[in-house]
């Protein structure tokens, strides 16, 4: 259930209240694609670094190792020892950048898998089986995204196919819902907007979505090719005809300077790769911008990655000592910065929580909305 606190122009604060626990909104969800996060950060790290949501991956836990052997250890939080909320997308995303190894069909999609190339069928059914035995908190409807700039009439062809999957799930979710069995008898269902960059078509699959009262709704298709602008006049669109009592998350999106516009324009909740493979390559966020921390000027920094930081890796260790162990390839390298650029994002979400509990959230937006953007 989502409760909206307060408003200051379309930034919204809220509570999303799950039967994991409550979700302080705006939020941002911290990806551990196949249950931990790329840079050997546990979820026991996570509980450091301010999470309050882990978004795991259907498709690769569902090829590894199984969503049948983890439903036996009694589902994700106790196969990761993650306690909070957890969300499991669809399947979707990754059968759409599986292009070359897949069909599309009114039932589902059969496709190959990366790792092995096995046949692989999911459809709406198969997704919502797949995560029920995973037992996450919020489960993604399966849907279909198309690459920007797509034709008008495939986008729409899409939406529609998108709207009768999503029916599909709901009605498998009740039915898995209703099991003795089923690890989560609450698991939640969010729905996904769809329709490429036409505004006629993302305004339509809303209205049509809204109707089946679901418990969150996401706007997806977004970061796969448009422009920043584009993603935003995107936004824009959907917005006023998302429900205001239902909690809105953009999927997939982006870096520090999106999830500030995502706010300003209504958004609650945001994911992201960005901040964990940026750091495996030396790319950290601060306040101040962009840091390569592989520059050779910072060879002999006894600095901080960022002086206004007060995260593990900034209290710590220099500059120079981690540019040393990315070129010394040490992992540790890798954990340090990633844990950095993950702190760094949930400062942020809670930098503009309680900008927005003051009636300051316009002051944070003009501040940060340039210098998250530069590169240092």
């Amino acid at each position: 259930m989502y409760r909206l606190i307060k408003k200051q122009g379309n930034a919204r604060r809220g509570e999303f209240i799950t039967p994991h626990g409550t979700v302080k909104t705006p939020a941002f969800m911290n990806v551990a694609t196949c249950g931990a996060i790329k840079g050997a950060v546990s979820a026991l790290d996570l509980k450091d670094i301010k999470c309050q949501v882990q978004l795991c991956n259907t498709y690769h836990l569902h090829l590894r190792p199984g969503d049948e052997i983890i439903k036996k250890f009694g589902g994700l939080h106790k196969f990761t020892r993650w306690k909070g909320p957890i969300l499991t997308d669809s399947g979707g995303f990754q059968v759409f950048s599986l292009a070359k190894l897949r069909t599309i069909r009114e039932e589902g999609v059969y496709f190959s898998s990366h790792i092995d190339g096995r046949k692989i069928f999911m459809g709406p059914e198969e997704s919502m089986r797949i995560q029920s035995n995973l037992g996450s908190t919020i489960a993604m409807a399966f849907d279909e995204c198309v690459e920007n700039p797509a034709e008008y009439d495939y986008a729409k062809a899409s939406c529609e196919r998108t709207v009768r999957w999503l029916k599909r799930c709901k009605d498998e979710m009740k039915r898995l819902n209703s099991l003795e069995d089923t690890i989560n008898k609450e698991q939640m269902l969010f729905g996904i907007n769809q329709g490429s960059t036409y505004k006629d078509l993302r305004i339509e699959h809303m209205k049509k979505i809204r109707e089946l009262d679901l418990d969150g709704y996401a706007i997806g298709g977004l970061a796969v090719g448009e422009t920043a602008q584009e993603m935003y006049e995107t936004i824009e669109t959907v917005e006023p005809y998302m429900p205001e009592d239902k909690i809105r998350y953009l999927m997939g999106v982006g870096t520090p300077a999106n999830i500030l516009e995502g706010v300003n324009r209504g958004v609650d909740l945001f994911d992201c790769v960005m901040p964990s493979r940026n750091a495996r390559h030396g790319n950290l966020f601060t306040w101040s911008g962009t840091v390569n921390i592989l520059n050779a000027k910072y060879e002999l920094d006894k600095s901080p990655i960022d002086p206004e930081c007060d995260c593990p890796t900034c209290r710590n260790f220099s500059k120079a000592y981690l540019r040393h162990l990315f070129k010394s390839g040490e992992m540790l390298g890798m954990r340090l910065a990633v844990i950095h650029n993950l702190y760094l994002y949930n400062t942020l979400l809670e930098k503009i929580r309680i900008a927005l509990d003051n009636d300051e959230f316009d002051c944070l937006y003009d501040k940060y909305k340039d210098i998250l953007s530069r590169r240092i």
